[in-house]
């Protein structure tokens, strides 16, 4: 039985690679690493709570001593690494933050792995999922590559860069094998209503404002949250060591086209006139750095490996919808106490 760590797995993102490796892969055991802070959240993964390859720690990543218990018990074949602080306003507000989790808790998380594999890396692999945002910004054209310099404008997009570049050293200096891959915006089932997407589907359904930073130039490049754990899967099993694979949607949108499209589409399921989520629209103070354009050239990994995205936006993002309606019960659990005040920080006092 291989036994796989995927740290971060109660998280948006890494609730549906830990869902998919523990049900797609009966032969592996799964052990989900999450210190379950205001994003990680176990419901996301109640349907499989007591599989028998399944086994949840709560912790950081950060603790070195528990991940030296964790590698000593279960002598981890492979490791995904999910962790992270991955919210830009939340960077800007607490950069040490995410320098902790980040870097720091990357740090730990390649030494343990290191030391506990102790040279002897046959059939062993560390997988590190980052960001196109290490990247910067875009002009009105181009796309980034895997050959992209990195160029990060935010305490965000830094520490993501920070611990890529860990990675690469620990490669070439220890020899661990390693593959890292750097994704577009993510969006679907059980994302924390902070980013664009839930946010506005929950500020839509009661009527609050929709804060649209700048005049909603941004553009970014949208991937269904399924698609991308479809990618790590093919990575994880597939990718060459040392190799970054870039994986995206081939799906660009300005921030204001994109809440239309949403506001239509929730107008319609909502049975309310059209139009009517246009006076939610308020256009609020761009936030520092706010990089211009994120486009993904992922022409590699689907030469490679295969891999092309399934979903259609329009799909994906009605299907999403209707997630969020038909499971208002998490909505509410996730949108209570701490993260309101941070909502009104954040958004109403700008």
């Amino acid at each position: 039985m291989k036994r796989i760590l995927i740290t971060g797995g109660a998280g948006f993102i890494g609730s549906h690679v830990v869902r998919r490796m523990v049900t797609r892969y009966p032969e592996y055991l799964i052990v989900n690493l999450d210190k379950l802070t205001y994003a990680g959240n176990l419901e996301n993964l109640s349907d499989i709570d007591g599989a028998f390859n399944y086994v949840f720690v709560k912790g950081e990543i950060e603790d070195q001593d528990l991940l030296r218990e964790l590698f000593a018990e279960y002598v981890f074949d492979g490791v995904i690494h999910l962790a992270a602080e991955s919210h830009v306003d939340r960077s800007i507000t607490d950069p040490f933050a995410f320098a902790r989790t980040n870097v720091i808790g990357t740090l730990v998380l390649l030494h343990t792995a290191v030391n506990t594999w102790k040279n002897d890396f046959l059939n062993k692999r560390f997988y590190h999922i980052s960001t196109d945002e290490v990247y910067g910004t875009l002009g009105e054209t181009g796309f980034f590559t895997e050959e992209t310099p990195y160029d990060p404008n935010s305490p965000y997009s830094a520490s993501k860069a920070s611990s890529d570049l860990f990675v690469r050293a620990f490669g070439e200096t220890y020899g661990l094998p390693y593959v890292i891959s750097n994704c577009s915006n993510n969006y679907g089932p059980n994302q924390f209503p902070e980013k664009l997407i839930p946010l506005f589907i929950n500020n839509i359904i009661h009527k609050r404002p929709l804060p649209v930073y700048g005049k909603g130039d941004n553009t970014r490049d949208w991937l269904h949250v399924e698609d991308h754990a479809d990618a790590i899967d093919v990575v994880f099993h597939q990718g060459k060591n040392k190799e970054t694979y870039n994986i995206g949607g081939w799906n660009e949108w300005k921030n204001i086209d994109l809440v239309n499209l949403l506001g239509k589409l929730m107008d319609k399921r909502l049975g309310r006139e059209q139009g009517d989520y246009q006076r939610l629209i308020t256009y609020v103070k761009d936030r520092p750095g706010h990089d211009l354009r994120y486009a993904i050239d992922a022409t590699k990994i689907a030469n490679e490996l295969g891999w092309k995205p399934k979903y259609s936006f329009e799909e994906g993002l009605q299907q999403t919808i209707d997630w969020y309606l038909s499971n208002s019960e998490w909505l509410e659990h996730v949108t209570s106490g701490a993260y309101q005040a941070y909502y009104d920080e954040q958004y109403l006092n700008r």
